[in-house]
């Protein structure tokens, strides 16, 4: 079986840090978003992945390479035509797939647990197509699946009403019998292959179309905020040897829950760090405090600031602030303006922003 990840798009809901960066690029835990999904597949025994990309797009292929540090074969595939639609982006894909069956997998996806079961099961029954579905308070931001007598019987993007509780999450197994349903696909009246109709179509065929429920936790990081739920969600589900001290901690300094620190970091005076917070390399905290569901990237420097539920990238200053519920883009500068006291704010700083507050 070979897999599929969707890493194209541009991201406008996440603008300005999508404006010079690839949203699956974004770190959360201090990783690439889509390394959650690399790693995800290797674990059910997938390691033959193609990876769509946006036409001229090298910053995915620079970051990821062969794919040889994660176990997998990488294949990067330029998506061609333009944005027509995600049903789009596996027809893109044929040659890679090659008949044979595969994941698709929506790379800004992030779920809990393992993939392996939707394989198994999927392997077993020799399905056609198997969903991935979750229960959500939001139904109508997705694809929902028409289920009756505990079968899939139609799918519709979007709904404008409640038909059901669940959502099609960005994980779908196809065997190649989906690209004879392609052929056929119509555009969407907004000129996009969807996959829903896609779905239905197969089952309007005779497909054997199954569904199974993450039972976990699932989450589309298409915000901010689902960008802050999907840090949080990854921070709390690290392993014990994933959460290591490798800098240098002064003894001034108080320490509590699950915090990793990074090589050449150091945890200066007066600093208190409530985990679960993940502090990447050559960070440097002085007289802070740093909240949970925190990731500090690479080389940041924060000094006198307060910092909870935030995504920090490689590079930040922050000093003299109280930040919450916000992404710091890579070499942002936060300060305090001289006339102003601390206080709570939400930012979304794009790469290379010098913020006064």
């Amino acid at each position: 079986m070979k897999a599929l990840i969707a890493a194209g798009g541009r991201a406008t809901r996440l603008r300005p840090i999508t404006w010079t960066r690839n949203k699956h690029l974004i770190p959360l835990a201090n990783k690439p978003m889509l390394a959650n999904a690399i790693e995800k597949l290797v674990d059910a025994g997938i390691t033959d992945i193609g990876i769509n990309i946006n036409p001229g797009d090298t910053e995915i292929a620079a970051v990821f390479g062969d794919g040889s540090v994660y176990g997998a074969k990488i294949t990067y595939l330029e998506q061609q035509g333009g944005a027509l639609g995600i049903a789009h982006v596996v027809k893109n894909a044929k040659e890679f797939l090659g008949g044979e069956p595969f994941v698709f997998y929506l790379g800004d996806n992030i779920i809990l647990g393992s993939l392996r079961r939707f394989v198994d099961r999927f392997e077993r029954e020799n399905l056609d197509v198997l969903l991935a579905l979750s229960r959500v308070p939001d139904p109508q931001r997705f694809g929902v699946p028409v289920i009756e007598n505990g079968r899939v019987v139609k799918v519709i993007e979007k709904p404008t009403e409640h038909i059901s509780d669940f959502a099609v999450t960005g994980i779908y197994l196809y065997s190649s019998n989906v690209f004879n349903a392609l052929v056929d696909l119509q555009p969407s009246p907004r000129g996009e292959y969807e996959i829903s109709d896609l779905h239905t179509l197969m089952i309007d065929r005779g497909a054997t179309v199954a569904f199974e429920e993450i039972t976990g936790w699932w989450k589309d990081t298409g915000t901010p905020k689902d960008l802050l739920e999907g840090n949080a969600l990854i921070l709390n589900d690290r392993k014990m040897w994933q959460i290591r001290n490798e800098g240098t901690v002064d003894v001034t300094a108080v320490i509590r829950g699950d915090v990793s620190v990074g090589k050449g970091s150091v945890i200066g005076k007066n600093v208190i760090i409530r985990g679960p917070v993940a502090i990447g390399e050559n960070v440097v905290l002085e007289d802070c405090y740093i909240g949970p569901y925190c990731s500090i990237g690479n080389d940041a420097k924060i000094h006198g600031a307060t910092i909870e539920n935030t995504i920090v990238f490689s590079g930040v200053t922050v000093k003299d602030c109280h930040i919450v519920d916000s992404l710091l883009g890579q070499n942002a500068m936060i300060i305090q303006a001289a006339s102003y006291p601390p206080r709570g704010h939400r930012l979304v700083a794009g790469d290379n922003s010098y913020i006064e507050l």
